[in-house]
């Protein structure tokens, strides 16, 4: 009973550290997202972390319209970000999780 439960710990060790390594590696996974016309551009890691923004001169004139393309632009790699993050990690957990009866809630 005690070689199982050691053995469970093990493996929960040995998820935690595959979790904590995809958070690292995500922070190299660059999205990369733009307006439809490309005035707006922006970067982000899969851990949702800003690397850069390019705005285009001619949004510097209206600035209800640069707003805009801030908040549609940024949803949308944020989106993008959230669901590599979600499916990296998930994979992570689920690949270092012991079979534990009724804790079947990855598979």
């Amino acid at each position: 009973m005690f070689g199982d439960l050691m053995g469970m710990m093990g493996k929960l060790q040995e998820a935690q550290k595959k979790v904590e390594e995809t958070k690292l590696r995500l922070d190299t996974v660059l999205i990369d997202e733009q307006s439809s016309d490309g005035l707006f551009k922006v970067t982000i890691t899969a851990n949702r972390k800003v690397k850069s923004v390019e705005i285009d001169d001619i949004l510097l004139e209206d600035k209800e319209q640069l707003e805009d393309y801030f908040v549609l632009v940024m949803n949308k790699a944020i989106e993008k970000a959230t669901a590599i993050n979600d499916a990296e990690l998930g994979a992570a957990a689920k690949d270092g999780m012991p079979d534990i009866p009724g804790m079947d809630m990855f598979k």
